[in-house]
C-alpha cells in the first residue's frame, strides 16, 4: 500500500487571505493550486501533466499537506493511467475555473483511493463566481482562456489573449472596491497576457519530462464548459455538486460520436454561460481513458454515444445515438424540470411592466448663496473654535465655487449631466469629507441639512459617486446614516421634527445615489465588513422614514423605498433574459430575511398612508417590483401577502377615504394599484 497526499498552495501568496473580503465582499483564503505526492512523485496539471520531486516544483514549499489515505494501485499500474490521461489534460485545455490542476489531482486521488479532494478546495471557483465581482470577472477569464473552436488545430499552449482595458474596467465596477480591484486585474491580466498561463509552468522548470506538445482532436473543448471524468468518484463528485447533469459516454473508434460531439459542446456552451452559469454540469466520459469502462459498467453503458441525464444526483433519462434534436430536446426538458420559470412569468401585467426602472432622483438645484450662508450662521452661532472656522472657510473658498460651476442655478439638470466630471476629485473629496466631519462633530442634525444638501448634488457627478462607493474614510454618507437613525430611532418627538429638513435631505441623497451603478452598488452591498456595504442601515432608515409624521420626509423615504426595489427588479428581470451574471450593472444579492422585512415595512407604510396619493403610488410601484419575479415569492412572501391582508389594503386605496377623500384618483394609479392587488398579491 502506497501513501497518497494532497499537496496545496496559494497561487495567490496570501493576498487572496488578505484583500478577497475587499474585493468580492466574502472571505477567501487562497487561489488553491494542488498536486498529487504518491510513489516517490508529485505529480500535477498546468502545461499538460508534469512531474517532479516533492516539494521541487516551481511552486516551492506546500502550504498544506493533506493526507489523502492509501492506494493499492500499483505504480504500474498509476504511470499508465497517467499515460492516458496526458491526451485529456493538454495544455490547450486548460482553464483557471474550470479545468485546471485541481479538476486533475480530483481525477488522480479518485482513481488511487476512490475518494475526492477536499470541498473547499474543489468549490473555490463555485464560491467565487457567486460574488457579482467573480461573475463579473468570468467572461474575462473566459477570454484569457478561449480554446479554438471544434475542428482547429490545437495549440501547445493556451490561447491568452489580453481583456481590453475597458472589459477589465466593467468586471471590477462589480467590486465592493473598483480601484483596489482595477489594479489586481490590470496586473492579472499583464501577468497571464506575458507568461502564456496564471499558474501553468514552464516545462525547463522540472527535471523530468512533461507532457508532448501535440493532442488529439479532443482538446478542442468549448472553453470552460465540459468536465472530464476519467474514475467513478469523480463522476459521483460532480452529481452532488450540481443539481442538473448531463453525461456522455464516448470512444475515440466511435464515428457517431464524433458527428454529435460539436452539438453537446454547443449545447455545454450556452447551457452553462450567461444565467445558467453553475447550474448544471456537462460531462464527458472517454471509456478508454483511465476507470472510464468502469464508470460506463456502473451506470449500465455498453454503447457510444450514450447520453445519462441526472437530476439531484438520480439518472432520470437516457439517451442512445447522434440525434442532435432528440439531444437539445431532453436537454432543455431537464433543465426544466430543474430550474421551473418563475410563475410570474405567465402574467399579464401591463401596469407593471409600464413602470420605469430609472431611480426617482431630487435634481433640483438651490441657491448657492443661501445654502452656504445659512450653514455660515449656524457654525458662527455654533461654540467658536478656529478648527470650525477653518471648515467653514474651506466650505466657502472650494467648495461652494466647485459646485455653483458643476450645477449652475439657472441650468437644468440634464445640461449639467453633460458636464465634466470634477477634476482633481479625490484630494478635494478627501478634504471635503474631513471638513464635513468637523462640522458635523459640532453641529446638531437639525442644523446640518445645507451641508447635505451640498452633497446632495455633488453624488449625481459620476467621479463624486465613484469616489463614495469606495467607502472612503471618513465616509461622509455613512456619517449621514448614522445621524439620521439617531434622529428617528429617537424616543423624543421633539428631535424628530426639528431635524425634519435633515431626515429630509439624507433621503434624497441616498436616492440620488442611485444615478450611478457604482455607489449603487455599494448602497445595496451586505459587505458591511469592507467599510462600503450599506444595506443595513439604508433600510433601517428607510423603514422608519416611511411611517414618518411629515408627508414630504415619507415621499422621499417612499423614493428610496422604489430605486431599492427598481435596482431589485432590474436585476431579476436582466438575468431572466440569460444576460451574463456580472454584467448587469446593478446586480443585486438576493436575500429572503431583507426582502420579508422591505415588503412587511412597505405594506404598513401603505396601510397608514391616508393623505398622499404620490407615495400611495411609489409604494405601490415599489412593493411591486418587490414582488415580481421574487425568488422567495412562493416560500415566504405570498404568505405573508395573505396574512397582511396585502389585497385588501391595496383595494382600500381606491375606495373613499382610503387615500384623501374620494380615494386614488389618478387613471395609472388607480390601474396600477388593482393590477397588483389582484396578480401580485392573489
Amino acid at each position: 500500500m502506497a501513501k497518497v497526499q494532497l499537496y496545496v498552495y496559494d497561487l495567490s501568496n496570501g493576498l487572496a487571505k488578505q484583500l478577497s473580503r475587499q474585493l468580492t465582499g466574502r472571505q477567501i483564503d487562497g487561489i488553491w493550486h494542488t498536486s498529487v505526492v504518491v510513489f516517490g512523485k508529485e505529480i500535477f496539471y498546468g502545461q499538460g501533466i508534469c512531474i517532479t520531486q516533492p516539494g521541487m516544483s516551481h511552486h516551492g514549499k506546500p502550504l498544506q499537506i493533506v493526507d489523502m489515505g492509501e492506494t493499492s494501485i500499483d505504480e504500474e499500474t498509476f504511470n499508465e493511467y497517467i499515460e492516458e490521461m496526458r491526451s485529456h489534460y493538454t495544455a490547450d485545455k486548460y482553464h483557471l475555473l474550470d479545468f485546471n490542476c485541481n479538476s486533475f489531482t480530483n481525477d488522480c486521488v479518485g482513481f488511487l483511493t476512490g475518494g475526492s479532494i477536499p470541498s473547499w478546495i474543489k468549490d473555490l471557483p463555485s464560491d467565487f463566481l457567486s460574488t457579482p465581482f467573480g461573475a463579473a470577472l468570468r467572461p474575462t477569464i473566459d477570454a484569457m482562456f478561449r480554446r479554438p473552436v471544434p475542428g482547429a488545430a490545437p495549440a501547445a499552449t493556451p490561447q491568452m489573449q489580453m481583456p481590453a482595458p475597458e472589459t477589465l474596467s466593467a468586471a471590477a465596477s462589480a467590486s465592493p472596491n473598483p480601484a483596489l480591484a482595477s489594479a489586481l486585474l490590470q496586473a492579472v491580466a499583464s501577468q497571464a497576457y506575458s507568461s502564456g498561463s496564471l499558474s501553468a509552468p514552464t516545462p525547463s522548470t522540472f527535471p523530468t519530462s512533461s507532457s508532448p506538445s501535440g493532442s488529439n482532436n479532443g482538446s478542442a473543448t468549448v472553453a470552460g464548459s465540459i468536465h472530464m471524468c476519467t474514475n467513478p468518484s469523480s463522476l459521483h463528485s460532480l452529481l452532488q455538486t450540481h443539481r442538473a447533469a448531463v453525461v456522455l459516454f464516448t470512444s475515440p473508434t466511435c464515428p457517431p460520436c464524433r458527428m454529435i460531439e460539436p452539438v453537446f459542446e454547443d449545447l455545454a456552451h450556452q447551457k452553462t454561460h450567461g444565467s445558467g452559469s453553475g447550474r448544471v454540469a456537462f460531462v464527458k466520459v472517454d471509456l478508454s481513458v483511465g476507470m472510464g469502462n468502469q464508470v460506463a459498467g456502473e451506470w449500465g453503458v455498453r454503447v457510444t454515444p450514450t447520453f445519462l441525464f441526472f437530476l439531484d444526483g438520480k439518472k432520470i433519462e437516457e439517451m442512445k445515438g447522434a440525434n442532435g434534436a432528440e439531444l437539445r430536446s431532453q436537454v432543455d426538458m431537464l433543465l426544466y424540470q430543474a430550474f421551473p420559470p418563475h410563475p410570474h412569468t405567465k402574467l399579464s401585467l401591463p401596469a407593471v411592466e409600464a413602470l420605469s426602472t430609472n431611480p426617482i432622483l431630487f435634481t433640483q438645484v438651490p441657491n448657492w448663496e443661501t445654502v452656504s450662508t445659512k450653514l455660515a450662521s449656524f457654525i458662527d452661532a455654533a461654540p467658536s473654535s478656529a478648527e470650525l472656522q477653518t471648515a467653514k472657510q474651506a466650505l466657502t473658498a472650494a467648495v461652494v465655487p466647485l459646485l455653483k460651476t458643476r450645477f449652475p442655478e439657472k441650468g437644468s439638470p440634464a445640461e449639467a449631466a453633460k458636464k465634466p466630471a470634477f477634476s482633481a476629485l479625490a484630494p478635494l473629496l478627501a478634504s471635503w469629507a474631513s471638513t464635513t466631519t468637523k462640522i458635523a462633530s459640532v453641529l446638531p442634525p437639525a442644523q446640518l441639512f445645507p451641508l447635505v444638501d451640498m452633497w446632495r448634488l455633488a453624488v449625481l457627478d459620476e467621479g463624486v459617486a465613484n469616489w463614495l462607493a469606495t467607502g472612503p474614510t471618513p465616509d461622509p454618507l455613512q456619517l449621514f446614516l448614522d445621524k439620521a437613525l439617531e434622529v428617528l430611532e429617537s424616543v423624543d418627538p421633539a428631535q424628530k421634527s426639528g431635524a425634519r429638513n435633515y431626515l429630509l435631505t439624507v433621503l434624497r441623497t441616498l436616492a440620488n445615489g442611485f444615478s450611478h451603478a457604482a455607489l449603487s452598488k455599494t448602497l445595496l452591498s451586505r459587505a458591511a465588513s469592507s467599510g462600503s456595504g450599506k444595506r443595513a442601515p439604508m433600510t433601517r432608515a428607510v423603514i422608519a422614514a416611511l411611517l414618518h409624521d411629515d408627508a414630504a420626509v415619507r415621499t422621499a423615504a417612499a423614493s428610496l423605498a422604489f430605486n431599492v426595489a427598481a435596482a431589485l427588479q432590474k436585476s431579476r428581470v436582466e438575468k431572466l433574459r440569460g444576460v451574463t451574471p456580472g454584467t448587469v450593472p446593478v446586480e443585486v444579492e438576493e436575500d429572503e430575511e431583507w426582502e420579508v422585512e422591505l415588503v412587511s415595512a412597505v405594506l404598513e407604510a401603505l396601510s397608514n398612508e391616508t393623505q398622499s396619493e404620490e407615495v400611495v403610488h411609489r409604494l405601490t410601484a415599489a412593493l411591486a417590483f418587490l414582488l415580481r419575479l421574487s425568488p422567495f415569492y412562493e416560500s415566504q412572501l405570498a404568505s405573508l401577502l395573505e396574512v397582511l391582508q396585502s389585497r385588501e389594503t391595496l383595494k382600500g386605496k381606491l375606495a373613499k377615504g382610503g387615500c384623501g377623500e374620494n380615494g386614488v384618483q389618478k387613471p395609472e394609479v388607480r390601474k396600477l394599484v388593482a393590477e397588483v392587488a389582484e396578480k401580485l398579491c392573489a
